[in-house]
């Protein structure tokens, strides 16, 4: 099960109380933000971006590859540890929006980690030190430490991510 946090909300789904659990200038600053990490070909550059402008944690030699979209809303609520590679266009969230309640999750990304191309992670999630998340992996529970997963539904195919590097 993922660690989030549930608020309960009266009325319309969700969504339409957004402005009621962040502010509405925060949501453009980071949107403005994360659109120009997106594009930009220098990985010192999008840390820096994601630590001071988004409050994130960020790992020495973290890479950020093209597109990844991090969560605009609530980006102070993700961590990425050191030497650790987010591939293309992978979307991090740390909130979901439902019909009845919202949901807020720390994510935590370990140390050594290696994130496949076009995966998704969801609110609540952490993946441990050196592991490896396939590529269009949806990322719905937690990844042990040197787990090798992927798949949707997500599930671990090795328990040791580092035998499949040594190959």
């Amino acid at each position: 099960m993922r660690n989030t946090e549930r608020y309960p909300v009266e009325g319309p789904n969700s969504l339409w109380h957004v402005y009621k659990t962040v502010p509405f200038w925060k949501v453009i600053k980071n949107f403005v933000v994360i659109q120009l990490a997106r594009y930009s070909p220098f990985l010192g550059l999008k840390n820096w971006l994601y630590k001071n402008f988004l409050g994130m944690k960020v790992g020495e030699q973290t890479s950020f590859a093209l597109m990844v979209m991090l969560d605009i809303m609530f980006p102070e609520k993700i961590s990425v540890g050191q030497n650790t590679v987010i591939g293309y266009n992978t979307t991090i969230l740390a909130h979901e929006y439902l019909i009845k309640e919202y949901r807020l999750g720390e994510v935590r990304i370990g140390s050594e980690v290696m994130i496949g191309a076009n995966s998704t992670i969801l609110p609540g999630v952490t993946i441990g030190d050196g592991a490896i998340v396939s590529a269009g992996t949806l990322v719905h529970k937690d990844v042990p430490a040197g787990a090798f997963v992927g798949g949707n539904p997500m599930r671990i195919i090795r328990d040791d991510a580092q035998d499949v590097l040594k190959q």
